[in-house]
């Protein structure tokens, strides 16, 4: 049996980006009015990646990855 953090590191890399599904679902829960915790547990993606997204898309109105900055 697997706990649910040796789970998270097989789904997920540390550096992999969801797809844009996954960041409109995300915004979709948030506007049906589920809390971050829920969508997390229903999408199976950690609540801090959930809460960025939501944070991302009420500063800039977006959840597209924006460019690197300098060099």
């Amino acid at each position: 049996m697997q706990t649910a953090s040796t789970n998270i590191c097989e789904r997920m890399g540390r550096s992999q980006e969801l797809s844009e599904f996954k960041h409109g679902t995300v915004i979709g829960c948030n506007l049906g009015n589920k809390s971050i915790r829920k969508i997390s547990w229903l999408l199976n993606i950690p609540r801090s990646t959930v809460s960025a997204i939501i944070t991302k898309w009420k500063q800039l109105g977006t959840t597209a990855t924006q460019p690197a900055t300098g060099l």
